[in-house]
């Protein structure tokens, strides 16, 4: 029997819960703590966890896995409130949306002994709390897996292994590019949600453009429906990332306001067509693989999987391996002792 401290009751880790319940073929115990006792207790009474605590440090005490659901910025004073009362051995994860400032905070505050596995389980809704929690919000979701520096293969194991049981597909993906990347697919359209509602909802017009809106607006602006605790946690958490496809999404906003002004219809039908074409071929699943100019440089998932899992100085002798066998030029001059000793490319883990 697992036991398991799940610490954030809304919609993130009640549904987590729910689905550890209904995938428990182990018997987990799971504790819960929300430091809001109405939603502790919403929670239990879904199902979700087996008992509720209502102190923190009480809450990890005897946990194997402990599972920090909260907002971003909260995750910081959680940890340092659970890391002198954490078993020796346990395995502390989470499921915040950003995580190079998790994966600092972890580095620093938690024990020796203890092994951080960053998390991000690309599922959600855009309302919060335990009553919006479904038993399936992770079936066929990606689920972002970033080892600490002192993580234990065991630890990786575990998480993997929860991830898996409540029907997500694991990443091995690096903190940066996790956030540069997400920024793009996620907290772009939510800060581009707001001010869609915002802007029109400021309006004198308002209650005109209300009662026309329909499904276009409300697709468009379902986003800003979400917490906005944990949308201002994302904002200050991954500014920076932000900021840079704010900016670019801007500049097409730009282009197309110069071809309405220009009234450019061959520059618009380009621009809508390319669109179009692009939204078809990633919901057929089929994205186009390319290099655009102007592409934002990150490393590639399976470098970053190399550095995090073998650490630096193998991930530059397997670069340089496969190198040497792809270029003839370098193939040809004599081997050395390290060739000879060089391990081959690392298996990352089934997804």
């Amino acid at each position: 029997m697992a036991r398991i401290t799940i610490i954030g009751l809304g919609l993130m880790g009640t549904s987590l819960g729910m689905a550890l319940k209904r995938a428990d073929k182990r018997g987990h115990r799971i504790t819960g703590f929300d430091a809001d006792v109405k939603v502790a207790r919403k929670s239990k009474g879904r199902g979700a966890v087996d008992h509720v605590e209502d102190d923190l440090a009480k809450a990890v005490a005897a946990a194997e896995v402990v599972v920090i659901a909260t907002p971003v910025r909260a995750v910081k004073p959680v940890l340092e409130t659970i890391a002198g009362h954490l078993p020796q051995g346990a395995v502390v994860t989470d499921v915040a949306s950003t995580k190079r400032q998790v994966m600092a905070w972890a580095e620093e505050l938690l024990p020796r002994g203890v092994s951080f596995i960053g998390g991000h389980p690309m599922a959600g809704l855009e309302t919060s709390g335990p009553d919006a929690a479904k038993a399936d919000l992770f079936v066929g979701a990606r689920w972002c897996l970033m080892p600490g520096r002192h993580a234990t293969e065991g630890a990786l194991q575990s998480v993997m292994a929860m991830a898996v049981s409540v029907g997500a597909k694991t990443l091995f993906i690096d903190p940066q590019e996790h956030d540069l990347l997400v920024a793009g697919i996620s907290h772009a359209p939510l800060a581009l949600s707001a001010a869609l509602v915002a802007s029109t909802s400021r309006s004198a017009s308002w209650p005109e453009m209300a009662a026309l809106a329909a499904g276009g607006y409300r697709d468009v602006s379902r986003l800003a429906s979400g917490s906005p605790t944990m949308s201002v946690d994302i904002c200050l958490t991954n500014g920076d990332a932000i900021e840079e496809w704010l900016g670019r999404c801007i500049a097409v906003l730009e282009e197309i306001r110069t071809h309405v002004k220009a009234q450019d219809a061959e520059q618009l039908i380009r621009l809508f067509s390319d669109a179009y074409s692009e939204r078809e071929r990633w919901l057929a699943g089929v994205a186009a693989e390319r290099h655009p100019k102007g592409k934002v440089e990150v490393p590639t998932m399976v470098d970053s999987a190399y550095r995090t899992l073998f650490g630096e100085a193998m991930y530059k002798q397997t670069k340089r391996l496969f190198e040497l066998s792809n270029n003839p030029t370098l193939r040809s001059r004599p081997e050395t002792e390290d060739d000879k000793h060089g391990s081959g490319p690392a298996k990352t883990p089934s997804k």
